[in-house]
């Protein structure tokens, strides 16, 4: 039989646990005995993640079929899990939208409201909603992911080196309000990795190419490192 719930186990909210580095940081963290909460929007994609976690651990996962830019599921979201679980240890926010590369002129009025609503707007809602359970519990952490490529100040960068400089103030902000609760804050750039999102960017990038990046699994260990601190490697 499956062990259901945490128990006494750390819980963790991965946002994009559906694929990519959050799929694969749940399963870090999941092998690392932490109860992981699967946020993604994608349907089908969190239940894949779960049943992973269930072949490889024995234990369960909980899906969580948020969407980060709905306001009203996210001003659920908190209360929920703090109903059902009493407790929130970790957060690592990987969810990222794709974001078009273009110049200023050429983007719609459209592009930018997806932009600041998928990056800007997701993040200070997941994080409102999840800091009244972080600040109660006995070591939380936080692991907020940041793309370096995307923040360049450079040409076909209008949406997403603003976005991304916006996020990193929030979270620098957020961390110093943070500080008198003991939750660690962790601003992370994983680098190029072989993701989803980044063959969105980068199309015609060869295979031979891909071979050299960061794998999600190597990204989510160290990932899972920062969540629980350099003990939790394997």
């Amino acid at each position: 039989m499956v062990p259901a719930g945490p128990g006494d186990r750390p819980v963790a909210l991965i946002t994009g646990a559906g694929r990519g580095i959050g799929r694969a940081t749940a399963l870090a963290l999941a092998r690392r005995d932490v109860h992981c909460l699967l946020l993604d929007r994608t349907p089908g994609s969190p239940e894949a993640t779960e049943q992973a976690i269930r072949q490889e651990t024995g234990r369960t996962a909980t899906i969580l079929p948020f969407d980060l830019t709905d306001r009203e599921a996210m001003l659920r979201i908190g209360p929920s899990i703090g109903q059902r679980f009493g407790r929130l240890d970790l957060l690592v926010h990987a969810a990222a939208p794709f974001m078009p590369l273009a110049p200023l002129t050429h983007l719609r009025d459209a592009d930018h409201d997806r932009a600041v609503a998928g990056r800007l707007t997701a993040t200070m809602a997941l994080l409102r909603a999840c800091t009244p359970l972080l600040q109660a519990a006995a070591s939380p952490a936080a692991v907020i992911l940041t793309n370096g490529f995307l923040a360049e100040q450079a040409p076909w960068r209008s949406l997403t080196a603003p976005s991304e400089a916006a996020v990193q103030a929030l979270v620098h902000v957020w961390e110093q309000e943070q500080a008198e609760y003991g939750l660690r804050v962790v601003l992370h750039d994983p680098g190029p990795c072989a993701t989803r999102l980044r063959a969105q960017y980068f199309p015609a990038e060869t295979q031979a190419l891909q071979a050299d990046l960061t794998s999600p699994d190597e990204a989510a260990d160290i990932i899972a490192g920062l969540c629980l601190g350099p003990a939790s490697a394997v």
